[in-house]
Order: C-alpha cells, then structure tokens, then sequence
C-alpha cells in the first residue's frame, strides 16, 4: 500500500510500504480522510518522532475492510472513525477510568502506524461506527470534538448558566456547541479575527467579542450582568487568554484550560488573587477519555453529528490533498499564518 512515511526531521516521503493484516481482535481500516493535527507538525517539522521510518495520523475515517479473530462489534462495510489512544488497562489510572492519564500506553499515529496509508489495523475497540448520515469529513473531527467534549465534562457543568469560550479555533468552535447542546443560557466567543466570531454565531454563539477592541471586557460584563461567567473554557493555550479567563470568571466559577500551551506562563500577584478572591475551580483537561473505554464523549459525537445538533462548518477544512502530496502539505506549516483550519489528507487519492 502507498503511505506518508517519516524517515528524518523534515523527510516525509509518499511511498509504497506492506499493508497490514488485521491481528486478533483487530480490524483494518481502509482509510478515506486524516486530518494534520498540531501534534504531527513536530513530528515530522521538528524533533519530536518516537522513532524512524514511522507513519503518523490519527484523526481519521474510513471504512471497515477486514476484522481479526474474535471481533464482534464491527464488519466489513462498516464506516467508522479512529480512536487513537490504546492504554494499557493495567495500571491504577487505567483501573479507575482515567484512561488519558495512562503512563504506559501506545497511540495510532505516533507510538505506532497511522492512518497516513491507504490502510490501519486498529484494536476493535479503537474504530467507533457512525452512520450514513455523518460524512467521512465529519468522521475525522471525531479526535477533536471529542477533545472539546472532554473538556466540558472536566467540570461539573450544569445547563442555565453563561459560559465563555477563549479562542475560536476548531476546538473552541466544538466547546461552544457542546455548551448550547446542554443547555448554556448564554455561550461567548471570544477571539481577534472577526471571521471567527461570526462563524461562531453562525454555529450558535450568543455572541461573540473581539478582544482586540479596548472595551471587550466592558462589553464581557456588560453580557453578564458585571459578574462574570459561570464557566470559562481557554481552547488556545496562549499566555494571554490563559490570563484573560481570570478575569473573566465570575464568583464560584469554574475554569478549564483546554489548549495546550507552548510558552512559560507567569502571573502577577494582582493576576492570580482572582482565583482567591472569586474562589474559582481551576482543572485542565487532556485528551478525550471516559470509562468504559473510550467513553461517552466518542458515543456522543457520533450521535449528534448524526441528529446535526453539532454543526460542522465547511471553514473547518483548509484544504483536502490527496495521499499523494503529504510532505507539501507539511511545507506549507513552515509559513505562519498560511494554514488557517485543518488540512485533511485524502487516502484514496
């Protein structure tokens, strides 16, 4: 089969390499679309590959083609998204269902093969089917709209209350829905391209602020009354609106940090007795997993993709390039600014 194999720093080469087979309890998955997550950049830009010749992707869809041994919940002609996280099951974490903080595990698309190829063979426990009505573009934003959903249920979030949502990125988008799916009285975006702000609208924000503009945080306030919100989401991992979520948090507030961060983050003393004087709950949230593995965060993505109540915006693809011209693709991250959404590679091209 033909796949995108990482041979070096900066060498991602399209090439012919030997299809697997499924093992027992596998299935194998022939691969329609795989989105380039943030996580695959390093991998194949920078230093960050487990090992060489490797073949990443993990935020996949395709279709069924052969089961192992011993599967019972999957066929052939099944469509399906990958799940890429494969824990151990042993260790205390795992015994309790915190499988995302698994110290021993393995994972598709970087600590093993990928969805980069024509072919996968995945856990059966690791390809979770939808139906006919979600598309295979949907099925590979399974990964992050589960991540939002995780992140949600991070806190112990109620419906009727005002939630803020700090970036307007895919995952941000994701959160902002899952808030109004239950039942948030208000949902805010905030962010500093307009554009995102009135897709955010388009997908159900209440409204959205610019935070470039000098008075945003007059006009935060201005939507709650001067309190606050009751829960504030940071999907960007960036100092500022890491910052930016402390003061927006309203008294008892709970706050959740998303994004994953890339810079060192330092508070000022007035900065951090926010969280003292409005006695906020901080958590962060990793990855997307529940008991029973994988949990109900994959269970429901598939279930309101399907009703439509989570929306999938076309602005969510950059592009779509064929198998083919992987390593253009990763040439054109070298650019900032160039890659505005995410690029999914197409499989069967």
């Amino acid at each position: 089969m033909k796949a995108g194999v990482v041979h070096a720093k900066n060498d991602i080469r399209y090439e012919e390499i030997e299809k697997p087979e499924p093992k027992e309890g596998e299935v194998l998955v022939k691969v329609k679309y795989t989105g380039i997550c943030g996580s695959d950049i390093p991998r194949v830009n920078g230093d960050a590959c487990h090992f060489f010749p490797n073949v990443l992707g993990h935020e996949f869809s395709g279709t069924v083609e052969a089961v192992g041994k011993g599967v019972a919940s999957l066929r052939p002609g099944d469509r399906v998204a990958g799940i890429p996280l494969i824990p151990c099951m042993k260790c205390v974490d795992c015994q309790q269902g915190n499988y995302s903080l698994c110290k021993h595990y393995s994972f598709i698309g970087s600590r093993r093969f990928g969805s980069f190829a024509e072919y996968v063979a995945v856990p059966e426990a690791n390809a979770v089917k939808f139906e006919d009505e979600v598309s295979f573009e949907q099925g590979a934003f399974f990964e992050p709209a589960t991540v939002a959903l995780h992140g949600l249920l991070r806190t112990p979030y109620q419906g009727g209350k005002r939630v803020a949502i700090l970036g307007g990125g895919t995952i941000g988008m994701f959160v902002m829905q899952w808030a109004k799916i239950f039942g948030a009285k208000d949902a805010v975006v905030f962010d500093i391209a307009n554009e995102r702000l009135e897709l955010g609208q388009r997908l159900g924000a209440t409204a959205g602020i610019n935070t470039l503009d000098e008075d945003f945080m007059d006009q935060a306030m201005a939507l709650t009354d001067g309190r606050g919100f009751d829960y504030v989401f940071e999907t960007a991992g960036n100092t500022i609106t890491m910052k930016m979520a402390f003061q927006l948090a309203a008294n008892k507030a709970h706050v959740c940090f998303v994004g994953t961060p890339t810079r060192e983050l330092c508070f000022t003393v007035e900065e951090w007795e926010n969280m003292n004087r409005k006695e906020f709950t901080l958590t962060g949230s990793w990855m997307s997993y529940s008991a029973p593995f994988p949990g109900k965060e994959w269970e429901l993505v598939a279930h309101y993709f399907k009703t439509g109540d989570l929306k999938f915006d076309d602005s969510f693809v950059f592009q779509k390039l064929p198998l083919s011209r992987i390593p253009e693709a990763f040439e054109m991250y070298k650019t900032p600014g160039t890659v505005k959404g995410k690029i999914l590679i197409d499989s069967e091209k």
